[in-house]
């Protein structure tokens, strides 16, 4: 296990973070998700800590709250000391009815961020995410209550998930000029077989210096190994499609990583988490897992290697299409070439 700074944080997390996303689900979209209780998450928990994982991701919406109190409960069964893992949640979803039982309100934030604190059983949350972009609220409002978060010491770092590019700057910029805590990073949708992030947002966290956590690296299980142009399986995807993958350019993609993993003697799930860890932009790749052998498989992928023309093959067969201003950019990238001019 490799460890990263997350941004430009002095915060050090593993290159993979454990996502619990399959804690606690009964009916519904969380049952289809998983259905994890605290003895069997109590058993990932302890794998992904033997493995060196020091990283764990939730939400308050993730099984109702269910989520957040069994990683909590897991972190003490196994005698875990608070300091030695970073423990990330998230705020946006609905979580009573009315106009204000979602949303990133101060009121929402500042209510919701106590019921994770009493879920989760700990005194701070390490990193606290805005789950998604709220129009109702200004982005000021939400970065205030954040900031006073921090300076009460409830909150370490805050991030920001599901945001376009022009949000996460204007959060950036803000922040900086008022003086709030700063953005540390960004949770999104990223995989070989969906690289949009590369058009806008990706640039800008490189630009500022803002951390990337993935999630669903393996686009929802598309790129397990399971899937096939035959027949889309028994997994999640047959009756949670999601997220959408472009299927036509997704196989393509799904037929290369199994050459090269056969190859290898590696998963196609390894070489998809694999191909993440080698992107300069990402500081840490969520997995998710409902049974012990599946996160075993994807903990493997650290250690799987490519040649220069491995990850050149890759790149060639995932490659997003041309777009404007991109062809643009890339045609005129050139046009103040040469030596560095004089000051």
């Amino acid at each position: 296990m490799r460890y990263n700074r997350l941004g430009r944080t002095g915060l050090i997390v593993s290159e993979l973070c454990l996502g619990t996303m399959t804690f606690g689900g009964d009916e519904g979209i969380w049952g289809r998700i998983g259905q994890l209780q605290q003895e069997e998450a109590d058993g990932l928990v302890k794998a992904a800590l033997d493995a060196g994982i020091n990283f764990f991701d939730t939400a308050n919406i993730y099984a109702e709250g269910r989520s957040e109190r069994i990683l909590g409960q897991a972190l003490r069964n196994l005698g875990v000391a608070r300091d030695e893992v970073v423990v990330a949640t998230k705020v946006v979803g609905r979580m009573h009815a009315g106009p204000n039982g979602a949303g990133a309100s101060r009121g929402h934030i500042l209510a919701q961020v106590e019921k994770s604190l009493e879920r989760l059983d700990t005194g701070h949350i390490d990193l606290y995410q805005i789950h998604g972009f709220d129009a109702a609220t200004p982005i000021e409002e939400t970065l205030q209550a954040l900031d006073s978060l921090v300076r009460r010491g409830t909150v370490r770092y805050i991030g920001l998930s599901n945001w376009a590019a022009w949000q996460v700057m204007k959060a950036v910029g803000i922040a900086a000029a008022r003086d709030y805590a700063p953005i540390a990073s960004l949770q999104a949708y990223y995989t070989i077989a969906g690289r949009d992030l590369e058009r806008e947002v990706i640039p800008m966290l490189e630009s500022e210096g803002v951390g990337l956590m993935v999630w669903s690296p393996l686009a929802g299980g598309f790129l397990s190994g399971k899937y096939t142009r035959d027949g889309d399986g028994d997994g999640r995807r047959a009756g949670f499609d999601f997220p959408p993958v472009d299927k036509a350019r997704g196989y393509d993609v799904v037929d290369v990583l199994r050459e090269l993993a056969e190859a290898k003697g590696r998963s196609v799930a390894q070489l998809a988490l694999a191909w993440l860890l080698h992107q300069r932009a990402v500081s840490s790749v969520i997995i998710g897992a409902k049974r012990p052998e599946q996160l075993a498989d994807n903990l493997a992928a650290v250690d799987v290697e490519f040649t220069p023309d491995e990850l050149a093959r890759l790149d060639a067969v995932s490659k997003l299409p041309a777009e404007y201003p991109g062809w643009m950019l890339e045609r005129q990238g050139g046009y103040r070439g040469g030596p560095s001019p004089r000051r």
